[in-house]
């Protein structure tokens, strides 16, 4: 019986995945606070708005990755 083997390819692109959802992670809420400190300012909305389909974004592309790295281990080879 052959033992299951992890498709490298899928790994890595689920890993570089993961790699841009932590960079959103951290995007996303630092984006919101520049925008909700700034109240007065003519940024304000668009920053808002921007945070929040970045934080939307971060959480898309974490289920995605977590999605790919998944089939990589337990996925058709």
């Amino acid at each position: 019986m052959e033992t299951p083997k992890t498709n490298k390819d899928l790994l890595v692109d689920g890993l570089k995945t993961m790699g841009i959802t932590l960079f959103l992670l951290f995007l996303g809420p630092f984006i919101l606070h520049a925008g909700f400190s700034n109240p007065d300012k003519p940024l304000y909305i668009p920053l808002v708005i921007a945070g929040i389909l970045i934080c939307g974004l971060a959480i898309y592309f974490g289920f995605k990755g977590i999605r790919t790295i998944m089939n990589s281990l337990f996925g058709p080879k």
